[in-house]
């Protein structure tokens, strides 16, 4: 397999090549692009190396020597594309593709040449699946992404969804809520973890979007950046001895110190239906 990608409308810049990804060579210079992007598009987030290592290191329904295109300028990384996908439990194929440009070439053509370059390769893909199942693409943008917006509305795209990042302003008159009767919280032992996946999967098969992971998703879940269970919160029903919910909060060190702040996230807030309508996430 050749190392070089051609693609048809690739705009007409001095030294500008697609290639294949190269493997653990690579993760350094994605996560300064990742980076980069991120700073340029005004999100708060920084991306670790540790980060990129574990994502690729446990992909799901993604080959990132055929799926991912790197994209160089004079033999350096400016951008890159991933392209994968999933099925939802109603079976609907969602076809994911997402790009992340150096800000100094954005405005060239190289943003749309990776996103045709993307839905081509999910084209490819989806040929081998079937044709009863209701296909889509799918990517994500943040607020500040106009280029990116237009791009995607210029290409045919609708926003279908929005997300907020909510903060609380401090740890003041946080209410002590009890738990609901037959529930207690219990310390998180590594015998629990698969119990504690599980149950979340099974919560957020109600949420919109819901993809299973599978194994992959799981160890991915206990190497990240993510896993705090020091300071997780689950709940345990007395009687069934089954996780009825779970905060899985965690702290991200490296942003906290880029943007100089002390941040706590709560996350995974989840319950499974069981135990519903009760107070049980609130307390």
């Amino acid at each position: 397999m050749s190392n070089l990608i051609s693609i048809p409308d690739a705009p007409s810049i001095d030294r500008l090549k697609f290639r294949r990804f190269r493997g653990e060579v690579d993760y350094p210079h994605i996560v300064r692009v990742l980076n980069a992007s991120k700073q340029a598009d005004r999100i708060p987030e920084v991306d670790t190396l540790e980060q990129v290592v574990n994502a690729y290191n446990h992909l799901t329904n993604c080959d990132p020597y055929r799926d991912v295109v790197m994209i160089e300028v004079n033999d350096v990384l400016v951008g890159y594309a991933r392209a994968w996908w999933g099925a939802e439990l109603n079976v609907d194929h969602i076809y994911f593709h997402v790009t992340f440009l150096d800000p100094q070439f954005r405005r060239k053509g190289i943003g749309r040449a990776m996103l045709r370059w993307g839905e081509n390769r999910l084209r490819e893909i989806s040929s081998s699946h079937s044709s009863d199942v209701k296909r889509m693409f799918q990517t994500f943008t943040g607020p500040h992404e106009t280029g990116k917006h237009a791009l995607m509305e210029q290409e045919g795209y609708q926003a279908e969804r929005y997300g907020y990042l909510m903060v609380r302003p401090n740890l003041d008159d946080i209410l002590d809520l009890p738990l609901p009767e037959g529930l207690e919280i219990r310390p998180v032992k590594d015998d629990h973890l698969r119990a504690i996946w599980n149950a979340a999967q099974e919560a957020f098969r109600d949420h919109w979007g819901y993809v299973d992971r599978g194994e992959e998703g799981y160890q991915s879940f206990i190497t990240s950046v993510e896993y705090a269970p020091d300071i997780w919160k689950v709940a345990w029903d007395l009687k069934t001895n089954e996780v009825a919910g779970m905060v899985l909060g965690f702290i991200h060190h490296a942003e906290n110190q880029k943007f100089n702040r002390l941040r706590g996230w709560t996350e995974n807030i989840s319950v499974r239906r069981p135990w519903r309508k009760r107070g049980l996430a609130s307390a």
